[in-house]
């Protein structure tokens, strides 16, 4: 287990989007919306404890459990071996909702499963996360 010395801060990534709540939770709690804008789900249900894994592309797939679910304003799952990821939401007018991103897990003295260190791939998903959250937002809002 790591201390407090080795983290690294979460990326974190809020934007507000034009469609209503229920919309948003749709698209970050079922498969289906999942994989119109991160990646492809296999398996995956919206119930704590649950095991699914995400299809990473040239990665493989990705083993994954449900860790804290809220419906509609919060999913958390454990992604790999060290990493949280966390979908939270706040109804900010009729057809509004602010959605925060927090990608958790990040340590100095870590590396993935692939053998990369946690501080270069902290640095690539973050920019990463700015592309897929606005491609969720127009998801969304189409």
């Amino acid at each position: 287990m790591s201390n407090a010395a080795n983290q690294l801060p979460d990326i974190r990534q809020t934007l507000v989007m034009k469609a209503p709540i229920e919309r948003v939770w749709k698209a970050v709690a079922t498969a289906e919306g999942i994989a119109a804008w991160f990646m492809p789900p296999v398996n995956f249900e919206a119930v704590i404890g649950h095991e699914f894994q995400l299809e990473a592309g040239p990665f493989g797939k990705s083993p994954c459990k449900v860790t804290e679910l809220d419906p509609p304003n919060r999913l958390s799952f454990n992604w790999g071996k060290d990493w949280t990821l966390s979908f939270q939401l706040k109804e900010t007018g009729e057809k509004e909702t602010e959605f925060t991103l927090v990608h958790s897990g990040w340590t100095t003295d870590s590396v993935t499963e692939f053998g990369e260190a946690h501080t270069l791939v902290r640095e690539r998903m973050s920019g990463g996360w700015d592309k897929l959250v606005l491609a969720l937002q127009k998801y969304v809002e189409a």
